[in-house]
């Protein structure tokens, strides 16, 4: 059962991650380093979905690094931290210290901090799983309400939480 299980669910989980981590890394690379009207792609697409994350309590980097962390959601926090330092790389900070001197520099605040949580656990699930919940369903229809359902609660309970927040405080 257990050599079933390694052959069936998690070489199939690894595989499908290694197909889709690789081009996602291409993708997030090329938009951090290709310039666009004096700022990165990355800056760009960050600066468009602003007003809509700004909403959700969130800015546009956060939300622009949900987006390409599609592929694995660990890579989100290392995208906004690449983007905050405008380095065409992922980046690692040396300590907790200086990641949150960077991230009250970009204007995180209490809030910002609790949208982060509710919509990280709230948001779409990774590339794999939805891969793997394609497999298992059969179903196409399936695997689009399993990401829109988490998502649309995401956006209701943070832009709900914003909102309150700023009328109570």
């Amino acid at each position: 059962m257990i050599v079933r299980s390694v052959f069936d669910r998690t070489l199939f989980v690894l595989g499908r991650a290694a197909c889709v981590a690789a081009p996602a890394g291409l993708v997030i690379w090329l938009m951090a380093n290709i310039a666009v009207g004096g700022g990165s792609l990355l800056s760009r697409c960050a600066a468009f979905l602003d007003p809509a994350a700004r909403a959700m309590g969130l800015d546009g980097v956060i939300l622009i690094a949900f987006i390409l962390g599609f592929p694995a959601n660990e890579i989100v926090l290392p995208i906004v931290l690449m983007a905050y330092l405008g380095q065409g790389s992922l980046q690692e900070t040396a300590s907790l210290a200086q990641m949150k001197a960077l991230l009250i520099a970009n204007g995180w605040t209490w809030e910002t901090a609790v949208c982060m949580v509710i919509f990280s656990l709230m948001h779409w699930p990774c590339s794999t799983t939805l891969l793997t919940i394609r497999r298992e369903t059969g179903s196409w229809k399936w695997t689009a309400l399993a990401a829109a359902i988490p998502t649309a609660a995401g956006i209701v309970c943070c832009t709900a939480f914003t909102a309150a927040a700023r009328l109570l405080f």
